[in-house]
């Protein structure tokens, strides 16, 4: 689970300006963590699909992401994929 202190973190970590929540880049590295999260507790339980089917949401959300922020702006998607190990 992710908790606020490590959120808080990720967002110090990739906010574009001090008080920035919401900017693609927070909002993939939030999304980003509370998958290897997520990813990890499947593996020790194979058989939650409710968990598995937030997982696919998930994905698919920071995938939308993704797209919007290399359509807006090829230089901080550059970035930021290097930045989170992605692609």
């Amino acid at each position: 689970m992710l908790t606020k202190k490590k959120k808080e973190n990720i967002i110090k970590k990739h906010q574009v300006h001090d008080k920035d929540t919401g900017s693609p880049e927070v909002q993939i590295a939030v999304l980003s963590k509370r998958i290897t999260e997520l990813t990890d507790h499947l593996k020790d339980n194979r058989k939650d699909t409710h968990s598995r089917k937030g997982l696919l949401q998930m994905v698919k959300d920071r995938r939308t992401h993704m797209k919007y922020l290399e359509k807006k702006d090829v230089k901080r998607y550059a970035a930021l994929t290097k930045k989170l190990g992605l692609k």
